[in-house]
Formats: C-alpha cells, sequence, structure tokens
C-alpha cells in the first residue's frame, strides 16, 4: 500500500458530545483511558489523572513524566485548586547565572523541579474513587505495547527533533536513530512503562525519595545539573484557594499565582466595561478591544507577578480592584492600537483536559513539559523527560519574577473554570504558552457575551498577544476585519491554517441533563462518554 498523504486541505467540523458523563482531551487514546475509568466505576477525577498519564507516553511532544501540573476541581458543591508546579533547586541564586541575559530554554539549567507526579498522588488521595495504580494501566500497556502516533504528533514530534538531538538522553529515548517516528509508525517504550509502573507502586515516593530521584540526581551530576535529590525531596503539593473575576454574570475562576490566571482575570475586567454585544460577535471592535484589553493586562504581569512571596507587595485584589480596571479601561482607545504600560495598582507544549461524571464532579486539569519536550534532557533508562520551567524566570535584580533558591518561576500553563450563581457552568482551558490566559478570556466572553455553544466556541478564529509590536490572528479571522485592525495602527500577523500558535481548546458545560462537551479541531482532540 503507498504511504498516505497525511495533510488536509479541507476544513473540517467536530460535533460536541452530549453526554452524563464526559471526557475531553487533546488525544483520542488517553481521552478513552479516562473514559475506562469511569466505566469502571471511578469518579471524573479518577478519569482525569489516567487521561493525564496515559498522555506523557501518547502525546509526548506536549508533556511528560518531568513536567508540572494545576488543577480546578468542582466536588460536592465546592471548587478546589491544586497547585503542584515545582521549585528552582537550591543552588539557583541569581549568581549562578551571573553573565547571562537569561535563563536557558533547553538543558539542565532550564530545570525546575517537577512537580507532577505529586499533584497526581495528591489529587487521587483527596477525590478520587479507584487505587491508584489502576489509574496507570492504561499508558502502562500503551508504553510496553506500543500505539500508533498519529499525523499531528509525528509532525510535531519531527519539527522538535532538530533542536533537541544534542541534549542529555534525548536521542536514545525520543528518536529512532535519530529521526521522529512517522505517522502510523507503531512506537513503544518499555522502560517508560516501567518507570510509571513504579511510580504507581510506591504512591510517586520513588520520584521524590527513592531511586527515581537517585537516578535523576546521578544524571544531573554527570551533566554538570544543578538538580540534587533533596530538591525532589522538598516539593509539596499545595491546595489553594481560586481567584476570581465576574463578567456578565459569570465567574472565570483560576489558580493564584505563580500562574497566568490572573492575567486573564485583568483582561476580562476590563471588558466587563466594554458593549461586546453591541460591537458584534466577530466584529473590528470585538477583536481590537480584545486585543488592547490583553497588552494592559499583559503589561500589569510583566510588571507585578511572580511566585506567592513576591505578590505580596501587589496583591491579586489590587490588580482586580473595580477602580483599577476602571481606570485601565479608560486607557482603551477605540480608534488607535496602544503599546500601554504597566499601571500603578494600589499597593500592598502543554496538554490540557476536562472531565465530568454523573454524581456532578467536574475536573480541569492541566500539566505541560513547557516547550514540547520541555528542557530535552531525558533521564537514561527512565523515559522521563524533564520540563524546562525555569525558562520563565527573570534575571533582572528586584523582579517579582527573579530567580531565587525554591522558588517557582511564573507559569503559563492555566485550568479554567465557570460558575455562575454559585453554581458550576464549565470546565475549560486553551493550551499553548501565554495564549493560554488569552484563550480563556476569549472563551468566556463568546459564551457569556454571545452565548456561542462550547464547539463553536472553540472552533471560533483566535487572536494572539505577544511581546513586541506585532499581534497574530489565525487564518479564518475575516480579511475585511484584519484590514480594519491594520487601519487602527494593529501591526499584524496571520498565521498559516494548520498553525498550532493558538493553542486548542477542550471545554465541558454543564447542561440541565447531563453535559456539552467539545474538543479543537487544531489538535487530536476527542470528546468522549456515556
Amino acid at each position: 500500500m503507498l504511504p498516505f498523504d497525511w495533510t488536509f486541505p479541507y476544513p473540517s467540523q467536530k460535533m460536541p458530545l452530549l453526554a452524563a458523563n464526559a471526557v475531553s482531551a487533546s488525544q483520542p487514546l488517553a481521552a478513552q483511558a479516562g473514559l475506562s475509568m469511569l466505566y469502571q466505576g471511578g469518579n471524573a477525577v479518577d478519569s482525569a489523572l489516567a487521561t493525564a498519564i496515559t498522555l506523557t507516553v501518547v502525546e509526548p511532544v506536549m508533556n511528560g513524566i518531568g513536567g508540572d501540573m494545576f488543577v480546578l476541581v468542582w466536588h460536592e458543591g465546592k471548587l478546589h485548586g491544586l497547585n503542584s508546579s515545582g521549585a528552582a533547586p537550591a543552588a539557583w541564586t541569581p549568581e549562578y547565572f551571573k553573565g547571562r541575559a537569561k535563563v536557558p530554554a533547553t538543558g539542565w539549567d532550564s530545570v525546575t523541579v517537577p512537580g507532577q507526579v505529586a499533584g497526581w498522588k495528591a489529587l487521587s488521595d483527596r477525590f478520587g474513587k479507584l487505587p491508584f495504580t489502576r489509574l496507570f494501566e492504561p499508558a502502562v500497556r500503551y508504553a510496553e505495547e506500543g500505539f500508533q502516533v498519529s499525523p499531528q504528533i509525528a509532525r510535531q514530534w519531527a519539527n522538535q527533533v532538530p533542536g533537541f538531538l544534542e541534549q542529555p538522553g534525548f536521542r536514545e529515548a525520543f528518536t529512532l536513530d535519530g529521526r521522529a517516528p512517522r505517522a502510523g509508525e507503531r512506537w513503544r517504550f518499555p522502560e517508560q512503562a516501567a518507570t510509571l509502573r513504579e511510580i504507581a507502586e510506591t504512591g510517586g515516593e520513588s520520584f521524590y525519595r527513592g531511586a527515581l530521584a537517585e537516578k535523576i540526581e546521578a544524571f544531573a551530576k554527570q551533566c554538570g545539573g544543578a538538580m540534587r535529590a533533596t530538591d525532589l525531596a522538598a516539593h509539596r503539593p499545595e491546595w489553594v484557594e481560586p481567584i476570581r473575576q465576574s463578567f456578565r454574570g459569570y465567574e472565570l475562576h483560576e489558580i493564584p499565582p505563580n500562574g497566568l490566571g490572573l492575567t486573564a482575570l485583568i483582561a476580562l475586567g476590563i471588558l466587563d466595561r466594554f458593549d461586546l454585544e453591541g460591537m458584534g460577535r466577530d466584529s473590528p471592535d470585538y477583536y481590537h478591544v480584545g486585543l488592547e484589553a490583553m497588552k494592559l493586562a499583559f503589561a500589569d504581569m510583566n510588571a507585578y507577578i511572580g511566585d506567592a512571596p513576591a505578590m505580596a507587595r501587589v496583591r491579586p485584589a489590587d490588580l482586580l480592584d473595580p477602580a483599577y480596571l476602571d481606570s485601565r479601561a479608560r486607557l482603551i482607545d477605540m480608534q488607535r492600537a496602544a503599546a500601554p504600560a504597566a499601571g500603578l495598582p494600589k499597593s500592598g507544549g502543554t496538554v490540557y483536559l476536562a472531565t465530568a461524571d454523573a454524581a456532578g464532579t467536574m475536573v480541569s486539569y492541566i500539566q505541560s513539559n513547557y516547550r514540547g519536550f520541555g528542557s530535552g534532557v531525558v533521564v537514561p533508562g527512565t523515559g522521563i523527560s524533564l520540563h524546562n520551567r525555569g525558562e520563565g524566570f527573570s534575571l533582572v535584580p528586584g523582579h517579582p519574577n527573579l530567580v531565587a533558591p525554591g522558588k517557582r518561576p511564573l507559569h503559563t500553563i492555566i485550568p479554567g473554570f465557570i460558575t455562575r450563581d454559585g453554581a458550576p457552568v464549565m470546565a475549560m482551558g486553551v493550551m499553548g504558552g501565554s495564549m493560554q490566559a488569552q484563550g480563556h478570556v476569549q472563551m468566556v466572553t463568546r459564551l457569556a457575551a454571545f452565548g456561542q455553544n462550547p464547539q463553536a466556541m472553540s472552533d471560533a478564529p483566535r487572536f494572539r498577544v505577544e511581546p513586541g509590536p506585532v499581534v497574530t490572528l489565525e487564518s479564518h479571522v475575516p480579511s475585511a476585519v484584519a484590514e480594519a485592525l491594520r487601519s487602527r495602527g494593529h501591526q499584524l500577523s496571520v498565521a498559516a491554517r494548520d498553525s498550532l500558535d493558538f493553542g486548542s481548546a477542550q471545554l465541558i458545560y454543564k447542561a440541565t441533563d447531563g453535559y456539552i462537551a467539545a474538543s479543537d479541531s487544531r489538535r487530536d482532540g476527542q470528546a468522549v462518554g456515556f
């Protein structure tokens, strides 16, 4: 049989899933792994964990065992937040990076403590129903017996391999003689299966205080890295109180800093002061005011947001104060693009998934190695690819995100959750670096201002703001809108049709008699349920 042409030249349309129990994830095999836990009597938390653990195997281009995680869980009438992001090694003082303009993007000097494994156990212990070991069974099976690599993941894998080949352990672990697996090829990783089995059987202890921790330390020493077993052993997941912002009667909930969730809340608070409905859905005004609000929010993020101790001077409540949001909203000129600075408040390559069960528990979950395979460092014989979250630190003296021993870097990954009148509405997330905060804002405005359904919210064309003057639009933004934005002074780039720069969304909406689950066609996303 001739090999397929694995391009997709024609637009396709997904339909949402309606079911009493639902899983929405970025990879179909992982979504089905989560669904299998629900069939076995587990709840939405068991489902989310099995999905997340399986994703480390079947979508290694976006996450791995050595990453971080955050989660929001609606359970028995209350929303709970878990931050299991790791901190800098004890050796990481500002002097450690002396002579460098920034923290490296790859290699051991980008690796902070991976918090994800401890988060798996903490979440399972508090809310799960099934034995912890059972949650690993699908992932172990795929790692041991193999799975066929999808066209989308094969493309991302091939794009990333050249940039990681020189990193310690990567070539031996995640390539076939220096190349990525092709679409349709079976990928097996028995060493990864053994690692996941050890994590399952020890409740994650091996990763932080046992044999796996020793292997991580030994490889760090061999390569000149700073990570030590004592750094791993010091990690503790943190249960946190979510922060929130109202918009048109809905409330968007986020994990507090060290994540970017506060950025989404600032932008949403600014947009609540504008008549989006009067502007019209997908109009030039709608895109313009969204771009300007995000610029203002990112300016504040860059100036004020860091790990919790750094937030003592400027609290989240200061940045969400109605008077402050009023003052920021007044800076938006509806006829001109701006390059705003931070305000003066009162002093004081990621995977996302959502699950929900018939008993009412809903989970908004995200985990990441940051940029694709992360640091590129893979601990030999384990399949543990380590993230590069250290790149998120600043080296600017006095900055709230300045690197320091035991400090967590600013994180891009954020799960979102929407409520109305104290009741759950939707678990949702959008993957992709700083796109995540922007994606949350765009999802909420489409729901609350225009009543769009979850699949339409996911499919709608997005915008993206990054540092610098250029803003990016997806290719299916109408050309008339793009021209109108250029006329207001926006420096625009229109992305290629198959660009992954706008993330991928998963959403589960609480309907009267069940759930409406949507997945994104930008990745291999799938919603499943029963």
